[in-house]
């Protein structure tokens, strides 16, 4: 008989665990994010104490370490302000983002952001007042989270526009500039309610809602319609539908 040949067996390799110094590191990195995110809560709950002059001291009682130990964790004043500034646009954005993609009229849409964007100021308007106001003198900070929060609505908003403008078949080249600029005039009337309280929230709301409708109206009949602005879109495109088919009056 002739001998039979077998093939090796595969060996397997199991994949080498990483260096040890190397978990250690990474174990450390989550435990500093997990502490910092700790104390940015803390710095949060302080200013709702304190105000928007709430100084490192309290934030540091706060949280219950030593003013040293808050400085392991945060450069300086200015490093602590660009973290609570992004926890509050996370939490902003949290309460927005649904707002933008939920169904109904362009209005209702635009009105429902507004009135958000201002209950959320309204529920901790000490934190608006330190993220909007706040300077500080030990440096410049390294990002603003204003502009940053600005910057992410105005594209959301941008985005919304853009799609309604072309589903009418209309220029949407403009929306960028447009969605800044609606923005600003939404923070810095925001800013001046906060501060004066002459009107109730709705009153706003649905004041600053009519005079965005109106710009968007403007720019809608600029190119020949003229719509509802409680009338879902897709019944604004069946009547433009129904509009571009009637055949030209013959005199």
């Amino acid at each position: 008989m002739g001998s039979v040949s077998h093939s090796p067996r595969p060996v397997k390799t199991a994949q080498s665990p990483p260096p040890r110094g190397d978990a250690r590191k990474e174990r450390w990195r989550e435990h500093r994010r997990a502490r910092r995110a700790e104390f940015v809560d803390a710095a949060v709950r302080a200013i709702g104490k304190y105000g928007a002059e709430v100084g490192m001291d309290e934030i540091a009682a706060e949280a219950g370490v030593s003013k040293p130990v808050l400085y392991r964790h945060f450069s300086d004043k200015s490093d602590l302000y660009v973290a609570v500034g992004e926890w509050g646009t996370d939490l902003l954005m949290r309460r927005i983002g649904p707002t933008i993609n939920e169904g109904g009229t362009l209005l209702e849409r635009i009105r429902c952001i507004i009135s958000t964007y201002l209950g959320v100021i309204e529920e901790h308007p000490e934190l608006y007042r330190f993220v909007v106001r706040r300077t500080f003198a030990d440096r410049p900070v390294r990002s603003d989270p204003v502009t940053a929060e600005k910057t992410v609505i105005a594209n959301s908003l941008s985005r919304l526009l853009g799609e309604y403008l072309r589903a009418l078949e209309l220029d949407s080249g403009g929306v960028e500039p447009w969605s800044h600029g609606l923005v600003g005039m939404v923070q810095a009337s925001g800013d001046w309610w906060l501060d004066r309280q002459s009107m109730s929230r709705e009153d706003l709301t649905d004041y600053l809602a009519r005079i965005i409708w109106f710009a968007i109206d403007g720019v809608l009949r600029s190119g020949g319609i003229v719509t509802d602005p409680d009338a879902p879109l897709e019944q604004t495109l069946r009547l433009r539908a129904a509009t571009d088919e009637e055949p030209p009056d013959v005199g």
